[in-house]
């Protein structure tokens, strides 16, 4: 099959995110001007730099309430700083709960009764227990092709693991099975890792 985007795929449902998976989630925490707080699932995650570490996610929606975007977005923008927090299998019920959308005024940390506390290197919360969390500074925010479609870069400020996530002096995703996205409505998680050495190393 072949199909081109702007011609339609003629299946039930769009294929392109069952294509590109499994995506890692970003769970964004930022915390507005206005002193609000917001947490929010991002499957167009991922790193993509070492050094300086940095990270990325793509938001592709946008709220009435929200001028063209989203509330991560928005308070992005005017704060200049966020953190992503990982998401474990054991976590995926309330995750998935901060999906919904809700109201800017609305605390998807107190909504989803998730434990928070403040950041060590900018001012924002991070998911407790969460088995890692990267706080970040924004270094830019490129809008692509698309009605809402924002790409958000961060320098990775302040890293976050927890102790029973450490085996041997390894950050081991078995201990906590990382949640990734599939398409529809579909999830997966981690729990078989194998390794490869590549040529010359």
């Amino acid at each position: 099959m072949f199909y081109r985007p702007e011609d339609g795929h003629g299946l039930p449902h769009n294929p392109f995110n069952a294509i590109v998976t499994p995506r890692p989630i970003g769970w964004i925490s930022t915390r507005g001007a206005d002193g609000s707080e917001n947490l929010a699932p991002y499957s167009f995650f991922n790193a993509v730099a070492y050094v300086p570490p940095q990270v990325m996610f793509a938001s592709t929606a946008a709220k009435p309430d929200r001028d063209g975007t989203k509330d991560s977005v928005a308070n992005i923008r005017d704060t200049g700083v966020f953190c992503v927090n990982v998401v474990e299998y054991a976590a995926r019920d309330v995750m998935n709960l901060t999906s919904g959308p809700w109201d800017k005024e609305v605390d998807e940390f107190a909504k989803a009764g998730i434990e928070r506390v403040d950041c060590d290197t900018i001012p924002c919360s991070r998911v407790v227990n969460a088995p890692a969390n990267l706080e970040c500074k924004l270094t830019q925010i490129v809008q692509l092709p698309g009605e809402a479609n924002f790409a958000v870069f961060g320098e990775v400020t302040g890293v976050h693991m927890r102790d029973d996530c450490i085996v041997d002096g390894v950050f081991d995703v078995t201990t906590f099975k990382p949640l990734a996205r599939l398409g529809y409505k579909d999830y997966t998680y981690v729990k078989d890792v194998f390794s490869l050495t590549r040529p010359g190393e």
